[in-house]
């Protein structure tokens, strides 16, 4: 029985038809099955090859598929088709035929047979009117007896009718060189047999005669040969069918311009993959028209195109149609004289296709398998599966998961087989299989099997799931090693399923996806290395009833039945389980997260008060006496449309001349708005008397309009309304303006006002004026300025109609100087100056009142309007903020009834800025759109009442949001980095529109330009820094560089591909000639080879590549303990001498830093020279100055990580790896590696420097430890010639010093030179040529070019003395740099000095010492 049978096993599937052969032997199954059996959710692996165990015989996959399958075919009446379809297999399969699903007996039918092949061969096919035996799908089906049955894609015979035409040509004319179409269309079956002759001869086409796969005849280009007689004819096989002749004259050009007129027009259409497309298009019309074709408004170019082609008159031909051709095409005829187009739309489907096909499977019975199908197609495939041919119908043991995939569960010997999946659409149908094998268990192996698990038992029994554990069997009571399966089924089905432990040892186990109130049997078996053991005794176990909670309403439905208000409809549940006893109904405002609910006790339910325009979504839940069911799907929909609720904003008016006015508005508030704007109505009339309302129309979303045909120097009312779909909103108020009384002038500014007269008082000046005597040149308005001394200080701007203005809020006492100018849209006309001095505070003098005789001037109201108060700044968006306010002078309900208006003005919040924006509004609040992002301003509003006006009132700030940077990051600069080819430093500049607080940077490159983004590198730089290094590039590689900046919403645009090509291989590393590996024994220092290399081993360490003998182990223990000792002693000393200060130490520092500071001009104190740091290699012995610097600059950034080994310098040994670790730790975040070798010997080139901040850039001397391994001796050196009359050690530090402090002043030259005391190896010469470029990080580049080009003052020379012997000296170029006031800090940083003396006897000391450690390992 399946259930006593062992499970579990491993299963191997095959993802391909053909199958690998089993290796001979596998003993795979046992191994797992004493390491332990997987849980049944891994059942069944894939796998190329059976799982196979000692003496088992097991089959493998049998190939078996089709090599041909039938094809849809078109075909005559009374003609012969074949269906070709072959199938491969070992033996060879018997072919069968379905029609319609049936199959066909071949035998007893004298006109369908069967070839050799497999084919299906009909003769002589039947077809009439009410007869149509052989039209119809069909299917070849191929069996291997004990095997199974495979079935192909299905195949479509259509059979062309009797020919009938829809349409026949008719007698037309045509214009020599034009265009003509003659008509014949037919069913579309019988297109490919149709064709055409001229005067009943055959009709030959070309390019320029063309059949349409209509079968229309469209000639172009029309010649005198093309008149004549024309028909169609259709020969589908029987007797050939004519259509009418119809006659075509060609007529002469009659030298006139004829309209253009469309023929044929486009029209949509839907095709296949794979097939061709042609869209008619053809126009008559004199001159001649040109045709050209769009797509989705994209110029087709059907020159250079292989795919597209421009037929006679213009139609387009799009072969082999791709999914990337569909959309909307236009046709556009052009003949110079006018143009007309017209658009067809071009649909393409996908036949179904296979992502992922079934594969192969091994299986055991009772377990679970799935076979996975992933199709695609347009439209979307249905998908059905196929079981031996024959449809699998889906139940509780076959199942389709994940929409596609088939599960079985509980296998059984009859499932065995061969499985397709079949995919169908409208447009084709494809079939994929995979072939499943029952495995026979294997026999067990030789030793004692385990006895039948001990007091199984269901411990946990719910709904669908059933907890069971049990006892180890008697025959094994530890069981730790052993692995149990528990098989189960209905009761009374046959259909076993298992279920495994998921390790061993384990004994319990929970079974899944069972039905509610069903009874199960279950059977535990254990296993062991040898196989499975007993079953235990059956079980049978009853599932909890499951709650009878209603199932999900269905066809819910909602619409909106008002502005305000939705109705939703529901059914009864399905599964009720029950009487529902009410429902209720969940409805919530998109983009909110408060749900509200309603109890209902019918199917259906209006929810009112609710937003207009605006979605919301509605779910249901249906209760009975168990609580709530399941809720249904969430439905939206949104309430409907209705007038606005509010009036348009910010109206205002700007007469233009003296017949025409133009008015601004903005649109109501979003909340308001209820509905898609979709116009606006202006109303307007005089306002002398009541006289009649004109009305406009505004469509769209235009907020300006100009009103024209006005009469002259007469008053005007306007007012504004938004329209919906559902109509007119409420109106603005009447605002008036009056027009000129004469055209005037407004090609150029207005002249001076005519006079200008200012009234003193204690805090104001009250200004009055009269305007220009020019009244011909438009004026708007007048600009007031005035200030203490100057009148630029703070400027007003006021009506045209306004002849006096009271400036407030002045000091008492003070001189102020008063400008005004009139201004219209051209600029602001000549300023016209008076000055006044405000009146004391004593001066309690009353207020005059003053009468200036001069045309148009009013008296002054002596009570000024107060100004408005509680004005507030709404941020909106990033350039959007809304001022409100309140005016004390109106009444509680702040309603506005008589002609004032407001002013409302604004500016950046940056002291330097004096430039006001104005605006005037008739309400008490105003929209200011257009500002900038990130942005402070500070805005003021002032009311005037005819011609009385307030003072401005008390300011209010408001910032607007951020943006994401709209601009990229520019002056982007790309350089290569001294001495380290392999690294380049990008320097940038911050986008000129950042709209926000930058956060970083992203620096994306890539050695192709044209790659896709996501296939560039990518460096990310975190704030505001603008320089980044960037190691380990490849050598004489272009690279391209692009910068995006990012603030808190987002990234900006990138900046353009920057191009830099890494340098070759570095030159400059080795020594001139190549002398170095020869001269090692005179002093010189191998070249710094380079990360890759590797120092010689034992036997090629002499410097002239001679072996040396190999020492023993004693001897090379006594050379490590004398060299630690002999380094200690070094160490101790030099620790002891640097410790000693003596007054004449002070005294001959003094000395030395007058020398200096005479030889450079630059005054200092001498206290604060500091010695250099002395580091003693036993190879190597060099002084070095450490720069402990804490703070480096903050701008240069450096790629933290380093990304091979490459970085990282390598040493010689041990010590030396220790001595360059020591000597790093002392740089800070200086860590990237030392100039090389040769590149300390250098000249330096000067560069420029910007500091960014007001600490000095780090500039520190270094070396990189070589990796010669020449005996010490050869390496020893003595101390700095003092001979030298330049003093060239102090300049050196004197030139270090001046980098250190140079960030405290403008921007000035720097210089690296190599320090004197350096290294104790005998520099070579530099070579000739511009000194070398290797700045220090971290740093920023001004302008290197600069540095370049700089005038060089002086050149000094620091000579380096080796054992007494001179060397040539090595330059020091010093570039000039600016002239700075406080020079004394030079030399701050350093503290000491050495007395030159006692350094060299020192030093000749360690050279004994050094001499005496070489004479040992020598030795």
């Amino acid at each position: 029985m399946a259930a006593e049978r062992e499970a579990g096993r491993l299963l191997c599937t095959s993802s391909s038809r053909r199958c690998c052969p089993p290796p001979p032997l596998l003993l795979l199954l046992p191994l797992l099955l004493l390491l332990g059996r997987p849980a049944s959710g891994a059942a069944a692996t894939k796998s190329g090859s059976p799982p196979q165990s000692a003496g088992a015989s097991v089959r493998t996959f049998t190939p078996f598929y089709f090599l041909v399958e039938p094809v849809d075919t078109l075909s005559v009446r009374g003609s012969s088709v074949i269906l070709n379809c072959s199938a491969y297999s070992e033996p060879s399969p018997n072919i069968e035929w379905k029609k319609d699903g049936t199959f066909l007996n071949l035998e007893s039918d004298d006109r369908r047979q069967l070839l050799p092949d497999g084919s299906l061969f009909i003769s002589n096919v039947v077809h009439s009117k009410h007869n149509k035996p052989d039209e119809g799908f069909y299917q070849c089906v191929a069996t291997v007896d004990n095997l199974g049955t495979i079935v192909s894609r299905t195949a479509k015979l259509t059979v062309a009718g009797l020919p009938r035409f829809t349409s026949q040509p008719e007698p037309s004319s045509v214009y020599v060189g034009n265009s003509a179409i003659l008509n014949c269309e037919v069913n579309a079956d019988l297109v490919p047999f149709v064709r055409w002759e001229q005067n009943r001869q055959p009709l030959l086409l070309d390019d320029r005669i063309v059949k349409l796969p209509s079968g229309t005849l469209v000639i172009s280009n029309a010649t005198e040969g093309d008149g004549g007689l024309y028909r169609c004819i259709v020969e589908s096989g029987g007797p050939p069918k004519f259509s009418d002749e119809a006659e075509l004259k060609v007529l002469q050009d009659p030298e006139e311009i004829v309209d253009l007129v469309f023929l044929m027009r486009p029209s949509s259409m839907m095709k296949v993959t794979g097939q061709s497309a042609v869209l008619p298009c053809v126009v008559s019309g004199l001159p001649a028209p040109v045709v050209r074709w769009m797509k989705n408004e994209e110029v087709l170019d059907t020159e250079s195109s292989g795919r597209l082609v421009l037929l006679a008159g213009g139609c387009l031909e799009i072969s082999d149609v791709t999914e990337d051709d569909a959309g909307t095409y236009f046709c556009i005829a052009d003949n110079g004289n006018k143009t007309v187009e017209a658009q067809a739309e071009l649909t393409v489907q996908v036949p179904p296709g296979f992502l992922k096909q079934p594969a192969n499977i091994y299986a055991h019975e009772s377990m679970d398998i799935v076979f996975e199908c992933e199709v695609t197609g347009k439209p979307t495939p249905t998908v059905k599966w196929v079981k031996n041919g024959d449809v699998v119908i889906p139940s509780d043991y076959f199942k389709i998961v994940k929409e596609h995939n088939l599960q079985v569960l509980g296998l059984v010997k009859s499932d065995e087989g061969f499985y397709q999946c079949i995919a169908e659409n409208d447009v084709g149908n494809a079939q994929a299989g995979a072939q499943l094998i029952i495995l026979e268990h294997a026999p067990a192996t030789t030793g004692p099997l385990p006895s039948a698990p001990r007091d199984v038992v269901a411990s946990l029994v719910s709904t669908r799931f059933i907890k069971l554990t049990w006892r180890t069997p008697a025959s094994d009571p530890h069981g730790d090693n052993l692995t149990y399966s528990v098989f189960y089924t209905k009761e009374g089905v046959a259909r076993e399923r298992v279920e495994n432990t998921s390790q061993p040892g384990e004994m319990q186990v929970t079974i899944q996806n069972l039905m509610p109130a069903t009874v199960y049997i279950f059977k535990v078996m254990a296993q062991n290395k040898h196989g499975s053991g007993e079953s235990s005794a059956p079980l049978r176990v009853e599932t909890q009833p499951e709650v009878q909670l209603p199932g999900p309403a269905p066809n819910i439905r909602a619409y909106a039945t008002s502005p305000t208000s939705i109705t939703v409809t529901w059914e009864t549940p399905l599964s009720g389980n029950g009487e529902i006893q009410n429902y209720k109904l969940y409805y919530m405002e998109k983009g909110t997260d408060k749900e509200q609910d309603v109890d209902v006790s019918s199917h259906s339910y209006t929810i009112n008060g609710l937003k207009k325009y605006t979605e919301y979504s509605f779910r249901v839940v249906a209760y009975n006496k168990h609580g709530p069911g399941v809720s249904t799907q969430d439905v939206a929909v949104r309430t409907l449309s209705d007038v606005p609720s509010a009036a348009p904003q910010n109206l205002s008016l700007e007469v233009r001349n003296s017949k025409s006015i133009v008015i601004h508005w903005q649109p109501p508030s979003s909340t308001t708005q209820n509905g898609q704007i979709t116009g606006y109505k202006i109303r307007y009339r005089k306002a002398s008397r009541k006289s009649d309302v004109t009305e406009t129309l505004v469509t769209g979303t235009q907020l300006s309009q100009l009103i024209e045909g006005l009469d002259r120097g007469t008053e005007y009312n306007f007012r504004v309304a938004a329209l919906t779909v559902n109509g007119t909103g409420p109106a603005t108020d009447w605002l008036s303006a009056e027009t000129f009384e004469s055209d005037l002038d407004e090609t150029r500014v207005p002249e001076v006002p005519s006079s200008l007269h200012v009234r003193p008082l204690v805090t104001s000046i009250v200004v009055s004026w009269t305007p220009p005597e020019n009244q011909n040149i438009v004026v708007r308005g007048y600009a007031i300025g005035y200030g203490i001394g100057s009148p630029h200080a703070q400027t007003i701007k006021v009506d045209y109609k306004q002849r006096y203005y009271t400036i407030e809020n002045l000091d008492p006492s003070s001189h102020y100087v008063i400008t005004l100018k009139a201004f219209n849209n051209v600029g602001e006309g000549i300023p016209l100056y008076e000055s006044a001095v405000t009146r004391p505070h004593t001066d309690t003098s009353e207020v005059d009142l003053f009468v200036i005789n001069a045309p148009y001037t009013p008296v002054p109201d002596p009570t000024p309007m107060m100004p408005p108060v509680g004005v507030q700044a709404s941020i909106l968006s990033h350039d959007t903020i809304r001022i409100t306010w309140a005016d004390n002078s109106l009444p509680k309900h702040q309603k506005i009834t008589d002609s004032r208006y407001y002013t409302v003005r604004w500016k950046t919040n940056i002291p330097a800025n004096t430039k006001y924006k104005n605006a005037n509004a008739t309400t008490l609040s105003y929209l200011v759109t257009g500002l900038k992002p990130n942005t402070l301003y500070e805005f003021s509003v002032m009311v005037t009442k005819g011609r009385r006006s307030s003072t401005w009132s008390m300011t209010a700030h408001g910032a607007t949001f951020e943006l994401v940077p709209t601009s990229p990051p520019k002056d982007v600069t790309v350089v290569s980095k001294e001495g380290k080819p392999r690294t380049i430093i990008v320097n940038w500049q911050p986008p000129s529109e950042a709209n926000g607080k930058i956060t970083g940077y992203i620096i994306y490159y890539s050695t192709d330009v044209n790659a896709e983004i996501h296939d560039w590198v990518i460096e990310p730089v975190v704030g505001n820094r603008l320089t980044h290094q960037i190691q380990e590039l490849t050598l004489d590689t272009p690279y391209y560089f692009k910068i995006q900046a990012r603030n808190s919403k987002g990234m900006g645009p990138m900046s353009e591909a920057v191009q830099f090509r890494t340098p070759k291989a570095d030159s400059s590393d080795k020594m001139p000639n190549d002398q170095a590996l020869g001269s090692a024994g005179k002093g010189s220092r191998l070249p710094d080879l380079g990360s890759d290399y590797k120092p010689p081993m034992s036997g090629s360490n002499s410097p002239h590549g001679s072996p040396t003998s190999p020492l023993d182990s004693n001897m090379l223990l006594v050379i490590i303990v004398s060299v630690g000792v002999i380094t200690i002693v070094v160490v101790v000393v030099i620790a002891v001498f640097c410790t000693r200060r003596t007054t004449s130490h002070q005294k001959k520092k003094r000395a030395a830093c007058k020398s200096v500071n005479g030889s450079h001009k630059y005054k200092g104190n001498c206290k604060d020279v500091k010695p250099p740091d002395l580091w003693i290699h036993h190879e190597r012995l060099e002084l070095k100055p450490i720069d402990k610097s804490p703070d480096p600059n903050p701008v240069m950034t450096d790629t933290p990580i380093p990304r091979n080994s490459q970085d990282i310098t390598p040493v010689d040994n041990s010590m030396d790896s220790n001595i360059h670790q020591r000597r790093n730790s002392y740089r800070g975040h200086e860590s990237e590696d030392s100039m090389s070798t040769l590149a300390g010997r250098r000249g330096m080139r000067p560069k420029m420097m910007m500091p960014f901040d007001s600490q000095p850039p780090q500039q520190s001397v270094r070396n990189t430890p070589s990796t010669d391994t020449m005996p010490a001796s050869s390496s020893q050196t003595c101390c700095t010639d003092h001979q030298d009359p330049e003093g060239a050690t102090s300049s050196s530090y004197l030139a270090s010093s001046q980098e250190e402090d140079s960030g405290q002043s403008l921007p000035t030259a720097h210089v690296r030179p190599s320090h004197p005391l350096k290294s104790f190896a005998v520099p070579a010469i530099p070579p000739p040529g511009p000194p070398l470029y290797d700045p220090a990080l971290p740093s920023t580049p001004l302008l290197s070019q600069q540095a370049l080009n700089h005038h060089i003052h002086s050149v000094k020379t620091a000579s380096i003395g080796t054992l007494g012997r001179s060397r040539p000296p090595m330059p020091v170029v010093v570039p000039s740099a600016p002239e700075v006031q406080e020079t004394t800090r030079m030399l701050e940083d350093s503290e000491s000095s050495y007395e030159p003396d006692e350094l060299t006897k020192e030093m000749a000391h360690l050279e004994g010492l050094m001499k005496d450690l070489n004479a040992i390992t020598t030795a």
